[in-house]
C-alpha cells in the first residue's frame, strides 16, 4: 500500500505539522524524530504508548507506524484494574512515554524506551500490508473489561481519506482541538489526519473558549470538538463577540463522539452564521457517516455515509428497514474498509459482533430521511424504549427538554412499566436549582413538540450527569432509581 504519510518524505518539509503549547516540530522534524524511532522499533511487535498531550505522544505512535508496528495508547487517567487488564490483554513488548512521565507501578514491569521528539533519523520505506494492525484501541467496558480493537492500516487510510472527500481537507488545513490522544477522534482524526494531509494540527492542551478563540484566529481553519466543548462554546457566545467572530472565519466546525443537541446548534448558529458539522463513528468503524462540507449542516443529523461505507437499519429479527420516513427505527449495521479486524483474543465476541454476510453490528439505533440523512436515536442497549407498543428513541426527546430554559442538562431512559412495558424517565439537571421544572412542563413541552407517547412520564433532579471523559452521558449510571 501506499505510505500513510506521503508528506514526511515530500519536498515541503519545512512545513509546521504539530504544535503542543510552544513546541512545535515541522514535516522534517517530525520526519526525523519518528524515523529515528521507527529504526528502533523494526520488530517489536505491540508498543504500548502513553498518551499524554505532548509532541512526544505523536512521535511515539507516528514512529511506531513507521516501524509497522502496532501501537496501544494507553489513558494516562486509567485505573490500576483497568489499566492492568489492558496491559496484560494486549502484552507489548516496550512502553513509549515522553521523558519524565509518571507512571503507575502497574506498568512498572514493562521497559520504558523514552521518546525523544527531536532526534535524528530517516523514515524507513513503507513496505507493509494493508491489513497489517495499526493500532490496537480498548472501548470502554459498560459490560465487562475494555476489549481492544485492532485497527489495521487500511481503515486508517480509507476513514482518512474518504473524511478528506467529505470534508474538502487539504494539506492547506490548520486543525485546532483538545482532544484526548488515547481515543480515535483524537488521534486518529486530530493527529493522523492532518499528518495524512500535509496540514498542521495545534493541540490546545486543556480546552477552553478563550483558547479555541485564539487558534483561530492565528490562522486555524478546522476546529474538532465533543459536544461538551460545544455547549461551552454555545455558553460563552453571548458575551464574547470576538469568539464569535472567530468561530464565524473558521472553514469547518466538526462536533464528534456523543450527539451535539440541537439547542446548542442553533445557539452558535445565530451567534456565528456557521453550523457545526456532526460526524458518526466507533472505535471499531472509525468513522461511518458525516454532513458534508458542500451540504447541509442539518441539526440533529449525522448526514450520509462516507465513500466506501455501506450501512443499513434491521429491525429485531433482522428485517432491513427500508422506510426513509425519518420515523421507522433500525439498528444501525455498517460494512467496508473503514473496519476492524477484530477483537485481540476475543475470537467470540468479535463473531457476535458480526452477522453471517459482514455487517457489523453498531449497537446504535437510527431513523434515516427521505435523502438519505442519518440521524441517531441513541444505544439500543440504553437508549432504545419500548413504550406502549412504540420504539421510542431517547435522543429526541432529550433535544426537546433541552428547548426550555428551566432545563440545563437532561438524559432520557426507561424503566419498567407494568402498563407500558416501559416508561420515559427524564433526568434533568435544572437552570436554578431553587426553581426546578416540573413533570407537567416536561410533559406538555414533549407531547406537543414530538408525540404524547413520548412523553416523560417520570422525573428525576439531579446536580449533574455523569459523563465519561469525552463527554457521553454514563446512562448505565443513573440506573432505574425508585
Amino acid at each position: 500500500m501506499s505510505s500513510l504519510f506521503p508528506a514526511l518524505s515530500s519536498p515541503a518539509a519545512e512545513r509546521p505539522a504539530l504544535r503542543f503549547g510552544p513546541r512545535s516540530l515541522t514535516y522534517a522534524g517530525l520526519a526525523a524524530a519518528s524515523g529515528a524511532l521507527a529504526g528502533r522499533l523494526r520488530g517489536a511487535g505491540r508498543v504500548a504508548v502513553w498518551a499524554t498531550p505532548e509532541l512526544e505522544t505523536a512521535v511515539a505512535v507516528t514512529g511506531a507506524l513507521l516501524a509497522g508496528v502496532a501501537a496501544v495508547p494507553l489513558n494516562p487517567k486509567s485505573g490500576e484494574r483497568e489499566l492492568a487488564h489492558i496491559l496484560a490483554d494486549s502484552a507489548p513488548s516496550l512502553l513509549l512515554a515522553a521523558p519524565g512521565a509518571e507512571l503507575p507501578a502497574s506498568a512498572g514491569d514493562l521497559p520504558l524506551l523514552e521518546v525523544d521528539a527531536y532526534a535524528t533519523g530517516t523514515v524507513p520505506e513503507d513496505t507493509y500490508d494493508d491489513e497489517d494492525p495499526a493500532l490496537v484501541v480498548y472501548t470502554s467496558g459498560t459490560t465487562g473489561p475494555p476489549k481492544g480493537a485492532v485497527l489495521p492500516r487500511r481503515a486508517l487510510a480509507t476513514t482518512l481519506d474518504a473524511l478528506a472527500d467529505a470534508w474538502q481537507w487539504t494539506g492547506d488545513d490548520v486543525l485546532t482541538h483538545a482532544l484526548p490522544l488515547f481515543h480515535v477522534h483524537g488521534l486518529v482524526l486530530g493527529v493522523l489526519g492532518p499528518l495524512r494531509r500535509g496540514g498542521e494540527v495545534r493541540h490546545l492542551g486543556r480546552f477552553a473558549p478563550e483558547g479555541a478563540a485564539r487558534a483561530l484566529e492565528s490562522g486555524a481553519t478546522m476546529l474538532f470538538g465533543v459536544p461538551t466543548m460545544y455547549h461551552r462554546l454555545a455558553e460563552a457566545l453571548p458575551g464574547d463577540p470576538g469568539l464569535a467572530k472567530a468561530l464565524a472565519g473558521a472553514r469547518l466546525l466538526v462536533s464528534g463522539s456523543a450527539a451535539l443537541p440541537v439547542h446548542d446548534h442553533e445557539r452558535i448558529a445565530a451567534a456565528t452564521g456557521r453550523r457545526v458539522l456532526e460526524r458518526y463513528g466507533m472505535t471499531e468503524t472509525l468513522m461511518n457517516t458525516s454532513v458534508r462540507a458542500d451540504g447541509e449542516a442539518r441539526p440533529g443529523t449525522v448526514g450520509v455515509p462516507l465513500p466506501g461505507v455501506e450501512l443499513r437499519l434491521v429491525e429485531d429479527d433482522g428485517t432491513e428497514v427500508t422506510a426513509r420516513d425519518g420515523e421507522s427505527v433500525g439498528e444501525i449495521q455498517v460494512r467496508g474498509p473503514n473496519l476492524f479486524t477484530g477483537y485481540l483474543n476475543r475470537p467470540d465476541a468479535t463473531a457476535a459482533a458480526f452477522t453471517a454476510d459482514g455487517w457489523f453490528r453498531t449497537g446504535d439505533v437510527a431513523v434515516r430521511e427521505a435523502d438519505g440523512y442519518v440521524r441517531i436515536v441513541g444505544r439500543k442497549a440504553t437508549d432504545l424504549i419500548k413504550s406502549g407498543g412504540y420504539k421510542i428513541g431517547a435522543g429526541e426527546i432529550e433535544n426537546a427538554l433541552l428547548e426550555l430554559d428551566s432545563v440545563r442538562e437532561a438524559a432520557v431512559t426507561g424503566e419498567p412499566d407494568p402498563d407500558l412495558g416501559e416508561r420515559v424517565v427524564a433526568w434533568v439537571v435544572p437552570t436554578d436549582p431553587e426553581v426546578p421544572p416540573s413533570l407537567e412542563e416536561l410533559a406538555s413541552h414533549v407531547a406537543g413538540r414530538l408525540a404524547p407517547n413520548k412523553r416523560p412520564r417520570v422525573l428525576r433532579l439531579l446536580s449533574a450527569l455523569p459523563r465519561n471523559d469525552m463527554g457521553k452521558v454514563m446512562k448505565r449510571s443513573l440506573g432505574t432509581g425508585s
